[in-house]
């Protein structure tokens, strides 16, 4: 079992962390810092208000979508941010769906006349894996909704932007943007134990108050206490399952192998009795003669051989592809 041992800084890829980091009133400045550096050229925020993360289908037949983090801007603009810390099969449609919902709510129940005036909506999804069918040197992904005749924008108010972590790899004296410099904050906040140069902007110096374990009030700690049990619990979980099952497959691997071996030596043990019984039935056939022994004994020898192989279990097929005897022989022996 697992001695609780800290690291200086929680996880932000964890619920608890990156909620702390990222998802409370008084840390607003971070998140927002944090989208006007992915949004650049794009989106400004100013302000955000945080929403509440179960968003209720106005309809009972639509299903309700429950969100990491979600938030509206200043201007009516909405985001999810999502942490996805291990695969998921349709994590890609759940994105789509949950940035979908936003839209189809901002008409009231029962409103006869709205305008269709959309207000933007993005969601953002932080990623502790890789798409299958991603290319090695890509880690960002923004999706957004153009004209495939000329790949010009066709509508600039609805957007999914994933972010790949393993896919990013830059070392500390190679962050050139701010980009940068978010992506390798949040990749290896949990192995720092230093505060790095490239990171002295005021709103990184915030993140690693919030981020310091040691600041974490006596609820916050307890929180934190239970995340990483439950976290190492799991992989020895997940460990001793792995050791079980590579046990079991060397076990049924031993197994299989041995009857194939057997089955292989067999074929390979008749036919050389095949070719030694030959031999010798030459031998005595010369004695007795030469045409009239060769094909006797060969046929003895072979009826001996499907006699044994009967015994032994094998079809009659396989007797028969391997001494070359007729299934009516065989019966017959």
């Amino acid at each position: 079992m697992h001695e609780l041992s800290y690291g200086r800084f929680i996880d932000p890829f964890t619920d608890f962390g990156f909620k702390r980091i990222f998802g409370t009133d008084s840390n607003k400045d971070i998140l927002i810092d944090f989208l006007n550096v992915l949004f650049e050229g794009e989106r400004h925020v100013t302000d955000l208000t945080f929403n509440q993360n179960e968003n209720n289908a106005q309809l009972s037949r639509f299903r309700k979508a429950i969100f990491d983090l979600c938030c509206t801007g200043a201007e009516g603009e909405q985001f999810i941010v999502e942490v996805q810390r291990v695969r998921q099969e349709y994590f890609r449609d759940r994105c789509l769906y949950y940035a979908a919902s936003l839209i189809r709510d901002q008409v009231g129940a029962g409103a006869a006349h709205w305008k269709y005036d959309l207000k933007p909506v993005y969601l953002v999804g932080l990623m502790d894996f890789c798409f299958e069918d991603s290319e090695s040197d890509t880690y960002l992904h923004e999706i957004r909704l153009m004209k495939k005749s000329d790949g010009k924008m066709f509508y600039n108010n609805f957007g999914l932007t994933f972010i790949e972590m393993p896919g990013f790899m830059k070392t500390e004296p190679e962050l050139v943007t701010e980009l940068d410099q978010w992506l390798y904050l949040i990749k290896n906040l949990t192995k720092l134990n230093h505060i790095p140069e490239a990171l002295t902007k005021p709103v990184f110096e915030k993140v690693f108050r919030v981020a310091e374990v040691c600041n974490l009030n006596k609820e916050e700690k307890m929180a934190w206490d239970a995340y990483l049990k439950a976290k190492w619990d799991n992989e020895n979980c997940e460990a001793y399952a792995r050791e079980q099952a590579i046990k079991e497959g060397r076990k049924v691997g031993m197994e299989e192998g041995m009857k194939e071996g057997m089955k292989e030596g067999m074929k390979e043990g008749i036919k050389e009795g095949i070719k030694e019984g030959m031999k010798e039935g030459m031998k005595e056939g010369m004695k007795e003669g030469m045409k009239e022994g060769i094909k006797e004994g060969m046929k003895e020898g072979k009826i001996s051989i499907a006699r044994s192989m009967q015994a032994k279990g094998f079809d009659i097929e396989t007797i028969a592809e391997i001494t070359g005897l007729t299934p009516e022989e065989i019966l017959n022996a």
